[in-house]
């Protein structure tokens, strides 16, 4: 058997970072299985469809390494009215891939379902049925429709007229869902509603659209999170009554914030595009994804997996049944772990697109520029947990600063008097250093620090406030040596300046 796993996001807006982990799970069984990971685009929902969050989807997923074997193809794309149609262009031998191209299939299944006695016309008002749930819910009942349409004879409702399509669930007996995580999950079918399959409009609700789709797409594993368990036996009766082999579910545990809150975007979970935006690395993501709810084995304490180890050492029956804690404090441990393991090079070419969307570096960056930030990379790579800090950390590198107030300057432990005196000794020694090198600068500066009778990150520390305007900065002496004495000595002596209003 081939395995095949699709993720199939509804284009009503970015999926949120819970929901891309399972993703990851997908993509990584698909890769461990040798088989075919599908992109599957499910418009159904018209009235919040978005047709521009699609490509936003599809680069979020490149931009994590999540490519797809089979997904829409070009023209498809271009009904859609996705831009750069041809970017995202995959195709495959099981399309259409957007379920707004399949809307005749649908219908055929619904009234297939109903020549079988599974399912039924149903033409109840929205003001019928609201009176209907507001009975049940004042005797305290479960909310879900009467069936009043159930046993109409059929010459009750006419197929011209405008009505509905609902799955005629057997009122006795029970449905199982067998689960390779969580084991056989058993639902009493006098509790499933008779669920509506096919619109009024002709567009299918997601519950008969996604076991038509996973059906004639051959999908053989469904690896979804486990707060779509009581929706199941609804599509496995629509299985069983098309007489269809019913997928193997996986529902895998939720990925839960801090204190067991659920994971949503009004709790701080955030989409693929605003991850990276916030400087995480897409290899970081992904290992930090890929063990919300698995672990490569028992008292294996590595954390750290290129993506290729992970796709050989992925085992989706040993994912956990609790749900999974999203640290973000442990997402930036593992990203600045990443950021440190990359070459310099590579991390320049990364660092760049955040200099130049704070206007700290031109687009494109000189030749001379990027000498510069050659240099810049070594002194912060040690210290980033995400690469939009790297505009904080460097800004006092590219443009001028306001000298800090005059109380910033004074050492600690140090009176003004003191701190005045040793930055314009430091001035005087900085002026005549050579070569102006963070080498030749430090062993000096330690021995002045010594004759003052200071510690030295005393006197550091003032000389750091003075030309970075910052308490906490890149290794200083490295920083000097990019400023160039001129500035340097420039910003000594408005600190000097300042410094003397105290004394």
């Amino acid at each position: 058997m081939t395995v095949r796993v699709r993720f199939a996001p509804s284009p009503t807006g970015e999926p949120h970072i819970g929901n891309v982990r399972t993703v990851v799970f997908n993509w990584l069984f698909a890769r461990k299985m040798g088989g075919k990971f599908i992109l599957r685009i499910e418009d159904t929902d018209r009235t919040r469809y978005q047709p521009e969050s699609i490509p936003v989807i599809m680069e979020g997923l490149r931009w994590l390494g999540l490519d797809w074997d089979e997904g829409s193809g070009l023209e498809e794309l271009q009904r859609s009215g996705v831009d750069n149609a041809e970017e995202y262009a995959v195709g495959g031998p099981y399309g259409a891939y957007i379920q707004s191209e399949r809307l005749g299939l649908y219908r055929l299944v619904a009234e297939e379902l109903i020549a079988k006695g599974w399912a039924y016309r149903c033409n109840c008002t929205p003001e019928r049925l609201e009176q209907v749930r507001e009975c049940q819910r004042a005797r305290k009942q479960m909310v879900m429709y009467d069936r009043h349409c159930r046993d109409l004879p059929p010459d009750a409702i006419f197929p011209d007229e405008p009505h509905v399509i609902r799955l005629k669930v057997p009122l006795t007996g029970q449905t199982v869902v067998h689960d390779v995580i969580r084991g056989d999950v058993v639902f009493e079918n006098a509790g499933i509603d008779d669920q509506i399959l096919l619109k009024s409009d002709g567009f299918p609700t997601y519950h008969l659209a996604v076991v038509v789709d996973d059906h004639y797409m051959k999908i053989t594993h469904i690896i979804r999170g486990d707060d779509w368990i009581p929706s199941t036996p609804k599509r496995i009766l629509i299985y069983q009554a098309m007489g269809w082999e019913v997928p193997i579910y996986c529902h895998v545990p939720l990925v839960t914030m801090p204190g067991g809150k659920k994971l949503a975007k009004r709790e701080g979970a955030t989409s693929i595009t605003e991850f990276r935006d916030q400087g995480y690395l897409p290899e970081a993501l992904f290992n930090f994804l890929a063990l919300l709810g698995w672990a490569p084995g028992e008292g294996e304490e590595q954390e750290l997996f290129s993506r290729e180890e992970l796709i050989e050492r992925f085992d989706l029956f040993r994912v956990n049944k609790a749900p999974a804690v999203f640290s973000y404090k442990k997402l930036d441990w593992m990203n600045g772990v990443h950021i440190r393991n990359l070459p310099e090079e590579e991390l320049l070419e990364r660092l760049l697109p955040f200099w130049q969307k704070a206007n700290l570096v031109p687009d494109p960056c000189p030749g001379e520029m990027l000498a510069t930030l050659r240099r810049i990379v070594p002194l912060v790579q040690e210290r980033l947990k995400r690469l939009d800090e790297v505009v904080e950390w460097t800004s006092f590198l590219f443009g001028e600063i306001e000298t800090p107030p005059a109380e910033k300057l004074v050492g600690k432990k140090m009176t003004p008097e003191d701190s005045l005196t040793a930055l314009r000794r430091a001035r005087a020694l900085l002026a005549e250093v050579e070569p102006f090198e963070a080498e030749a600068m430090e062993p000096p500066m330690r021995v002045l620090a010594d004759e003052l009778g200071l510690k030295a990150g005393q006197l550091f520390g003032s000389v750091r406030w003075a030309v970075t305007g910052q308490k906490v900065a890149p290794p200083l002496f490295g920083s000097l040596a990019i400023l160039g004495r001129e500035r340097v000595l420039a910003r000594l002596d408005a600190a000097e300046e300042a410094l003397a209003s105290l004394v």
